[in-house]
């Protein structure tokens, strides 16, 4: 089948650059028609140039993750434009400071929380009943594997994906009797901005690009895609299940 998620409408926040853009289009190119949103007004026109180039379609709407009340009228909007929701792929995310926990200021730590936690955890509330009424509902959240390791120097960053997975996870079993799936995917180090802010002297050229790590996101956003609450790492190429600490 050429076109595997042909009708299937997906949502994708962070769409403008790296991980978020590059999904965007390998969804688009397996047949979704994409609502794309990110800050970058600029970024979303890029994407959906490309798009077309594919033969596919977009929506684009321009929206900072911390307007809880813009995340609403999007599901309100999306709600009365087509009745559903297939694929939620929650990856906008922001990297904070870079620096001992005693230097950073409360203001920073609660601006990576209100994007990378509470923007997603309005998402679930407003997108679930739309995923719902999907045949087939399909949610993945990028993770980072700061969150298990607990990496120094970047604590907002770590606790907020540790926050996210846990969210996540909840929401899983909470819809586990359900048609919905809801996932995890870590994609390790990747050459995006991020990576490139966080890691200024490291040759970008050892990373994989964010095209080939979107490649391993699309098959859990496919209706015969069945597992939930589960984890795919993309640097081993696995899928795993949490566990409780020894």
């Amino acid at each position: 089948m050429t076109n595997p998620l042909a009708d299937r409408i997906a949502l994708v926040t962070g769409a403008s650059r790296g991980i978020g853009y590059a999904t965007a289009l390998a969804l688009a190119k397996a047949g979704a028609h994409i609502v794309a949103t990110a800050r970058t007004q600029g970024g979303l026109e890029e994407l959906d140039d490309e798009i077309r180039k594919l033969g596919g379609s977009a929506t684009l709407v321009p929206l900072n993750l911390t307007d809880s009340d813009g995340i609403a009228r999007l599901g309100a909007g999306l709600h009365e434009r087509y009745g559903k929701l297939d694929i939620l792929v929650g990856n906008a995310g922001v990297l904070g400071p870079s620096s001992p926990i005693g230097h950073i200021e409360l203001k920073s730590f609660t601006d990576v929380m209100a994007v990378n936690v509470s923007a997603n955890f309005q998402l679930i509330r407003c997108m679930e009943p739309l995923l719902k009424q999907s045949d087939a509902g399909r949610a993945v959240f990028v993770t980072s594997g700061a969150a298990n390791k607990a990496t120094a120097y970047v604590s907002p960053y770590a606790a907020s994906k540790a926050a996210l997975e846990t969210l996540a996870r909840a929401w899983a079993q909470e819809t586990a009797n359900t048609k919905l799936r809801v996932n995890l995917f870590n994609p390790g180090p990747v050459r995006t901005r991020m990576r490139a802010t966080l890691m200024p002297g490291e040759d970008p050229a050892t990373l994989d690009t964010a095209e080939q790590v979107a490649e391993f996101i699309v098959p859990m956003c496919a209706p015969d895609w069945t597992e939930t609450g589960k984890f795919y790492d993309y640097k081993t190429r696995s899928l795993m299940s949490f566990r409780s600490p020894a």
